[in-house]
């Protein structure tokens, strides 16, 4: 079995009146009954490649976001279908932002990327261990994330602001998963207001995202390599800017508004009768 080769460029992923959706496409057969093996095969070569460039220097944006693509078409490869919309509100911005929104699956670690960096230097906030991980650490070291404990909620909090203030002055948008630990559902309780505050600190809009992507499911023994369901349909929907006045509080809740909205339209209701399937993992 081969990985698909590199993509030759960011325009792979093609965006028709801001809008990215998975054309029809032939699965093999092999795919179909074994998409979770299929997929990860490919991953594991995806990695491995990207890890060698970042230990080398050559792993720029650009090639982050190639090898973002790619990943997004290993899953398409095993059936997983996606659909992106807003796209045009991330080309709205002028200057750098916080995308914020919520957190699922690993999924989105991988594929936002693809999305993001081809229009503006983008990197994450991220769980130390995703910074010490065996090979996936080079890559994610060469984007320069926030690595945040997330034992130690003051510490974190002063590194983020202190941290993402750094970076948003050098015109690097953020990416802040407020809601923490990734989860089954949505729950406006746990969605803290860290992205409105750094917004207001850093005078950048946030640019809202609501996401669904528990194609990717969780693993029982390694989160992060959990069962791949082609047959949930991949969710990403960027919203208009926000421009934070004050503490936020206002835009904040137009943000968790934002997000739940579009978790009923994709019949994932918010916190009723949803099963939490990561309620005290680690966050990406």
């Amino acid at each position: 079995m081969t990985c698909p080769s590199p993509a030759s460029s960011v325009a792979e992923l093609p965006a028709v009146d801001g809008a990215y959706r998975t054309s029809p496409r032939r699965i093999s057969w092999f795919a179909r009954v074994f998409p979770t093996f299929t997929f990860f095969w490919r991953l594991t070569l995806i990695v491995f490649r990207s890890a060698a460039k970042a230990k080398w220097s050559t792993y720029d944006g650009r090639a982050w976001a190639e090898s973002s693509v790619e990943v997004l078409r290993a899953l398409e490869s095993v059936g997983v279908e996606f659909e992106v919309t807003g796209i045009e509100h991330l080309e709205s911005v002028d200057g750098p932002c916080l995308v914020a929104g919520n957190h699922m699956s690993t999924l989105e670690t991988m594929i936002l990327p693809a999305i993001i960096q081809p229009i503006r230097n983008v990197t994450f906030v991220v769980k130390q261990a995703l910074v010490n991980y065996p090979v996936f650490k080079h890559v994610m070291r060469s984007r320069d994330p926030i690595a945040v404990s997330q034992t130690d909620p003051r510490g974190d909090l002063k590194l983020m602001l202190t941290g993402g203030l750094e970076r948003l002055a050098k015109g690097v948008s953020l990416i802040v998963f407020p809601q923490g630990v990734r989860s089954g559902h949505f729950e406006p309780s746990q969605f803290n207001s860290i992205a409105a505050k750094l917004a207001s600190r850093a005078d950048v809009p946030i640019v809202p995202l609501a996401l669904r992507t528990d194609a990717w499911g969780l693993g029982a023994i390694i989160p992060d390599f959990g069962k791949i369901d082609p047959r949930k349909k991949v969710h990403f929907a960027f919203g208009p800017p926000l421009t934070v006045a004050g503490r936020g509080a206002e835009e904040n809740e137009a943000l968790i508004q934002f997000i739940y909205e579009k978790l009923q339209l994709w019949n994932l209701m918010a916190a009723e009768g949803a099963n939490t399937e990561e309620e005290c993992a680690e966050s990406t």
